[in-house]
């Protein structure tokens, strides 16, 4: 069942891979030498990267917005913390009003996972002398060259465990798994330290954070040393896309209330600009919270309804943004006291 549910995926990685190779090849670089075949796995994982960036986007927002609204998630806690099942309403609730999705933050991490495991049973495989995916299963030539591939006198296909001997392998193995968890350790540390308020950073969610800031590389770390070192080759790649994908996000998009704010806000004042005019702008055409969703029409239209059609709409040109806001001015109208005649009838 999951080897019908993967083949699919065997063939396109295989493809994507053979394709850049061919590619390079006709560059006049060596079809059976490995810096070509290397290059072939960093050009297969900046294509994946590059088709995963709005997910990537929605990804970092997702995980900014959940670290916002901490505080209200821990009143939440001191509220309805003796009664599960209503804090799970209310935390849902929450949720659900402020537009954040829990979820969304791990959605390119496991729409990455089948690739890389793709990836990584079909190098295994050649490494094995066992071609896997349709390209390589249709040319044994291209296999074996892959197989026998080596970058700084490693195989690309052996990894560093078993280890009879600590040879070029595990050299080039332990290198790439010190880069790849080093590079995760510092994208995870330049999300918290800059791109999160300080009381965002107390709480629960915030312990969660700093559990994962050394969890996630000791995994890699332990996970690394039985991968082969063309997928430690992929890995480092997708690492190194994220942390730069990562800075330029929180360097020209920061949250508000964060060190990358204030950063920001003074490098916009030394270009001349006002960085609130900016922010306004941005909060205009971006997705709105329930809390900023502002309908003037439809306000007017309801306060027409309650307080009669004549009611008048009065227009505030003084937003901050330069913007014409609508504002409802509604004039209660004043029962009537009926006469003494009136009354008796």
């Amino acid at each position: 069942m999951l080897g019908a549910m993967m083949t699919p995926l065997y063939w396109a990685v295989s493809g994507i891979l053979v394709g850049f190779h061919s590619l390079l090849t006709m560059f006049g670089l060596d079809p059976d030498w490995g810096g070509t075949w290397a290059a072939s796995i960093v050009l297969l994982t900046m294509a994946i990267r590059t088709a995963l960036i709005p997910l990537f986007v929605r990804q970092i927002n997702s995980a900014r917005n959940m670290q916002l609204i901490q505080p209200k998630v821990k009143e939440l806690n001191d509220k309805y913390g003796h009664d599960r099942e209503r804090l799970g309403r209310e935390t849902m609730q929450l949720y659900k009003d402020e537009g954040v999705n829990p979820m969304a933050s791990c959605l390119p991490l496991l729409l990455q996972m089948p690739i890389f495991l793709a990836l990584f049973y079909v190098l295994n495989s050649v490494s094995h002398g066992t071609p896997l995916g349709y390209f390589f299963e249709q040319n044994p030539a291209l296999a074996a060259s892959l197989q026998n591939a080596t970058v700084f006198g490693a195989k690309i296909s052996s990894t560093f465990m078993p280890m009879t001997s600590f040879g070029p392998t595990q050299i080039v193995a332990l290198t790439l798994i010190i880069l790849m968890t080093g590079v995760l350790f510092i994208t995870q540390l330049q999300l918290m330290r800059k791109n999160m308020p300080p009381e965002a950073l107390t709480g629960q969610m915030a312990q969660q954070q700093k559990m994962m800031l050394y969890l996630f590389p000791a995994i890699y770390a332990i996970g690394g040393v039985s991968i082969p070192i063309g997928v430690l080759i992929y890995w480092l790649t997708t690492n190194l896309w994220t942390m730069g994908q990562q800075y330029i996000l929180i360097h020209n998009n920061p949250a508000p209330g964060t060190p990358a704010y204030v950063d920001w806000e003074e490098r916009m004042r030394a270009k001349g600009k006002d960085p609130d005019a900016i922010a306004a702008k941005r909060r205009g055409t971006s997705r709105k919270t329930p809390a900023q969703a502002y309908d003037p029409t439809k306000v007017a239209r309801q306060g027409r309804g309650a307080a009669g059609a004549d009611a008048p709409v009065a227009t505030d040109s003084a937003a901050g943004d330069g913007s014409s806001v609508q504002r409802q001015v509604i004039q209660r109208q004043q029962p009537k006291k009926n006469s003494r005649a009136a009354r008796k009838q």
